[in-house]
């Protein structure tokens, strides 16, 4: 797995629970590695270690806890840069989620060697929208739960967000339903293309 999954697992525990807190979740997961280079590569079975420690030590399920680490992408000032990238989707949250299709090779253009999940946008009706989320490892649709329900809030949108398991008959993978409940909930947080703002 690529070290930018492992370094933002990292912080996302740093940032919220401490240092001392992730030195115990390392210790768990029996790594010999304590902090994580985003350039780097890491063994897939060692993420893995590395939640499980991590959800055990703070009593969360998995998936749970993986999508806290969605919203803290979207949410924590540590995190402006992914924040940034998700916004350059789209002026609204329509908008960004049609540029959903085009998440997986627009990041792939940054960072080349990071394993993504290819995602798939459907639209259902005006107001409803399913996106399939296909990756080798089950349970990152979570990820994409927590980014999209910090992102609405980012756009000041209300939505629904429902996460299954699907099956295609070929593979299994994750099904996220969205639907748009108020497009104008809320003001959301300032964001200009053109660089930060005061206030983002």
């Amino acid at each position: 797995m690529y070290g930018l999954v492992n370094r933002s697992i990292q912080c996302f525990v740093e940032d919220t629970y401490g240092r001392m807190v992730w030195e115990r979740i390392i210790a768990d997961a029996r790594s010999e590695v304590v902090d994580f280079e985003a350039m780097l590569s890491y063994d897939d079975a060692l993420t893995g270690q590395v939640i499980e420690a991590t959800a055990k030590h703070l009593s969360r399920d998995r998936s749970g806890l993986l999508e806290d680490l969605g919203s803290y992408l979207v949410t924590h000032q540590h995190m402006e840069a992914v924040r940034r990238l998700l916004r350059f989707g789209g002026h609204t949250f329509e908008d960004f989620l049609q540029s959903l299709d085009d998440l997986h090779d627009r990041v792939k253009l940054a960072v080349p060697d990071l394993e993504l999940p290819f995602l798939t946008l459907e639209q259902q009706s005006e107001e409803s929208y399913t996106v399939a989320c296909r990756f080798s490892e089950p349970g990152y649709g979570a990820v994409l739960l927590g980014m999209l329900r910090a992102l609405a809030d980012d756009y000041g949108v209300l939505v629904l967000l429902d996460l299954e398991d699907a099956n295609d008959g070929e593979a299994p993978y994750e099904l996220l339903k969205v639907n748009l409940l108020e497009t104008s909930f809320a003001s959301g947080r300032s964001f200009s293309l053109a660089g930060q703002a005061a206030g983002q």
